[in-house]
């Protein structure tokens, strides 16, 4: 005879979960909210990723864009000082830094008389020569623009425009209508700049008459942890006497700035 199970068995839970026993309704929802948080830290991370990548390409970028126009200005200058050399193979002394007429106003710049050497000789022969370089006969040639004039780090407002300029000066190797020879150079070739690069507020029409100063030289502007108020960052190029091209920083000392310029300064080669 089957007995029946006491009353009261099997006991009942006190609280029956209205769920069963697959777990609360809540788990599928935090393992989802734990999802999208992982999801939001990994699409931040890879959005910083991104930018830092794309600040580290821009500025590789900049750096060889940069490298690249140094490069081309210093090849530039290098043909300035190869055109000057061959000047004055050519006449037995340097192009005077501008010509003047009978009342000593200015007419034209060492630019323009240099332009049979820089493979400009059919631009050379359209000048007069005997009017101001921004006379209405020498319009044509004045908008005409000679690459081998132009820096390609300098953005300036026309492309006529350059920052190769002398350093116009009595002490100096352009020292203004008078032409000097190199036996006049009593520093020595290497040791005395020839042409430089200005600020680009200096910059002048490439037919300009018109240079900087020795006080000019020496007085850049700008921020010297930038460019220093010049076309390449930290410094410029200056093409020397003797027609290599040298790097100066913003940092050079105001005196050896200035015996470079000197042609019989008697400074020593130091290492600028």
């Amino acid at each position: 005879m089957s007995q029946s199970p006491p009353p009261g068995y099997p006991p009942q839970p006190d609280y029956q979960p209205p769920y069963g026993t697959s777990g609360s309704p809540s788990s599928g929802s935090n393992t989802l909210m734990t999802l999208l948080m992982v999801g939001a830290v990994l699409l931040v991370f890879f959005i910083a990723c991104g930018g830092l990548l794309a600040w580290f390409l821009m500025s590789e970028i900049r750096v060889t864009r940069g490298a690249s126009g140094r490069m081309s200005c210093t090849n530039n200058m290098k043909q300035i000082g190869l055109a000057m050399h061959n000047y004055h193979a050519a006449y037995g002394q340097l192009p005077p830094a501008y010509t003047t007429d009978a009342q000593g106003r200015r007419l034209h710049s060492w630019r323009t008389i240099l332009l049979p050497f820089m493979e400009q000789q059919a631009l050379y022969e359209s000048i007069d020569l005997t009017k101001p370089w921004d006379d209405p006969v020498n319009q044509l040639a004045a908008q005409t623009v000679v690459p081998a004039y132009s820096c390609p780090d300098f953005a300036g407002s026309s492309p006529t425009l350059t920052t190769y300029v002398a350093v116009v000066d009595p002490s100096g190797m352009m020292s203004g209508s008078k032409a000097n020879r190199f036996r006049d150079v009593l520093d020595g070739l290497v040791n005395t700049i020839l042409i430089v690069e200005t600020e680009p507020k200096n910059a002048v029409h490439w037919m300009s008459p018109n240079d900087v100063d020795l006080q000019t030289f020496l007085s850049p502007s700008g921020d010297p942890a930038d460019a220093g108020g010049h076309t390449h960052v930290g410094g410029r190029n200056v093409c020397m006497g003797d027609g290599a091209v040298k790097f100066i920083t913003n940092s050079i000392d105001p005196e050896l700035a200035k015996a470079l310029i000197t042609k019989d300064g008697a400074e020593s080669v130091l290492n600028y």
